[in-house]
């Protein structure tokens, strides 16, 4: 059997030559395999050479699907009125040999169900806990902070956020936490109060080297295609 030679290679003179000779009256698999390519690379490279298979093969049993004319899956359909062989057998509860033994219970959870109450840490960091059971997690689940917080000072005026004071996520102690306005927020996120000047200002530099750098590029640009 010949092997599949590389998929990237270029198709050469010969190859091109063998295919518009033999592809209208050959089997398009049987082609390739002959040829050393898929069969899916010789039926693409016939469309582009504009390759059709003849009307001799058109008619014979190879051309499969190909064929019109003469209904060639009629005798695999169901005809009309046809009674399924397993008709009336699934009733409700229907069940044979140990199929009732690991069938779903009525009000049985899935093996990735989680009761209210349960606390998890998610992907952002945070801790969450399940306080109801709607099946709709935004409103289900909540993050304990928020919670803590709205426990001893009531709910959380709006345009505020509980922000940790020691910056660890996970330390969801009352003293840990803090009510802070989104602009302060905004203020204590800023790159200059959360790390040392030196390294503030080598931030600095570098993203005013980048612009530097990509609009030197894009002048160049036009300069590169027009030569």
């Amino acid at each position: 059997m010949t092997q599949y030679k590389p998929k990237r290679r270029p198709w050469t003179a010969a190859e091109v030559d063998q295919l518009t000779r033999e592809y209208a009256d050959t089997k398009t698999s049987t082609l390739a395999l002959r040829m050393g390519w898929r069969t899916e690379q010789v039926y693409t490279k016939a469309v582009k050479l504009g390759l059709k298979k003849s009307a001799r093969y058109l008619a014979s049993p190879d051309a499969c699907h190909l064929r019109r004319g003469d209904n060639v899956g009629a005798a695999y359909r169901f005809p009309p009125g046809h009674v399924p062989a397993n008709k009336g057998l699934r009733r409700p509860g229907w069940y044979a040999g140990n199929m009732r033994a690991t069938q779903f219970k009525k009000g049985q959870r899935g093996c990735k169900y989680l009761p209210i109450g349960t606390e998890i840490f998610r992907s952002d960091g945070y801790l969450y806990r399940k306080l109801t059971d709607t099946g709709y997690p935004p409103r289900d689940w909540k993050q304990v902070h928020r919670l803590i917080w709205e426990q001893y000072h009531g709910p959380i005026p709006a345009g505020y956020h509980v922000r940790f004071i020691d910056d660890n996520r996970k330390n969801v102690a009352l003293l840990n936490l803090c009510l802070v306005s989104r602009q302060d927020l905004a203020a204590l996120n800023r790159m200059w109060n959360r790390y040392p000047r030196e390294l503030c200002e080598v931030i600095q530099l570098r993203g005013a080297l980048n612009r530097r750098i990509n609009r030197r590029l894009k002048h160049e640009k036009p300069h590169r295609r027009s030569a």
